[in-house]
């Protein structure tokens, strides 16, 4: 039997986010609810094939194709986060937590889905290498994941880690160019009395470039960033590419370290 998926996910997402002025032991603490919206098209096409033994040692070879295809447009799963950042000089440094509040569209029996079924909490940290006299700038933030169990399917994915990256150079102080990247690995096993296929740990890793500009919004700063995916090294989930289109208005204000952004990646 050989199956095949393709699925195209188009989503946007809204971040409002609110930064203390009161430091938090000794850095910038902020907070943010992310909320999601889009459509998700998703085909699945099958095929069978086998030999038939009948009486006296003939044999009838047979196939059979078939294809199912579902979408469905919606709202997303809600992403609280809370972040702590400290400065440095050219070194900035960073911790989160986060996780999944499962309210978005979801139905166990549908082949395309934007929410994940299930919460999820994740947290971990990262550090940003930013020199405003050269434009070099170096990030890398690392998380794990523990995934709760999907209550409809009775399965729940294994913990799993991930690592965002990303290195550019601003050749003005409002055009920067780079290289983005991450690597998903799930380190648990898969489990669940809805598990009929074992411990099935999944990975994919991805690279690709992007490009970033920072510009006047009457007397706020705006950015722009785009960046793409191409992913590789995919087992037991889909592999593709993405793009990220990504814009922040913020108070008027030296150009901030970038952070690499971070990923949901499900199975």
């Amino acid at each position: 039997m050989n199956a095949n998926v393709n699925a195209n996910v188009d989503l946007g997402l809204l971040n409002a986010t609110y930064v203390f002025a009161t430091p938090v032991l000794g850095g910038q603490a902020s907070t943010s609810l992310i909320g999601i919206y889009g459509a998700n098209t998703t085909s699945l096409n099958g095929l069978v094939t086998g030999t038939l033994a009948l009486p006296g040692g003939a044999s009838i070879p047979f196939s059979r194709a078939d294809s199912i295809s579902d979408s469905v447009t919606g709202f997303g799963d809600l992403i609280p986060q809370f972040a702590l950042r400290w400065n440095a000089g050219v070194n900035n440094y960073m911790t989160y937590i986060t996780g999944d509040i499962p309210v978005g569209a979801y139905q166990s029996t549908r082949l395309a889905n934007i929410g994940l079924g299930h919460g999820t909490i994740d947290a971990g940290g990262g550090y940003t290498y930013f020199n405003p006299q050269t434009g070099h700038e170096l990030s890398g933030v690392l998380g794990f994941t523990y995934n709760f169990k999907n209550t409809d399917t009775q399965y729940q994915s294994g913990v799993d880690m991930h690592f965002d990256w990303g290195a550019s150079q601003f050749l003005t102080k409002q055009v920067q160019v780079g290289l983005v990247g991450y690597v998903y690995k799930q380190l648990g096993c898969d489990s669940g009395s809805g598990d009929r296929i074992g411990c099935f740990r999944s990975q994919v890793a991805a690279a690709g470039p992007q490009v970033g500009f920072i510009f006047p919004v009457g007397d706020m700063q705006g950015y722009l960033n785009l960046k793409a995916y191409k992913e590789f090294a995919a087992e037991n989930r889909p592999e593709g590419w993405n793009a990220w289109v990504t814009f922040v208005i913020s108070p008027a204000a030296p150009p901030p370290a970038v952070t690499p952004t971070k990923h949901i990646i499900t199975k």
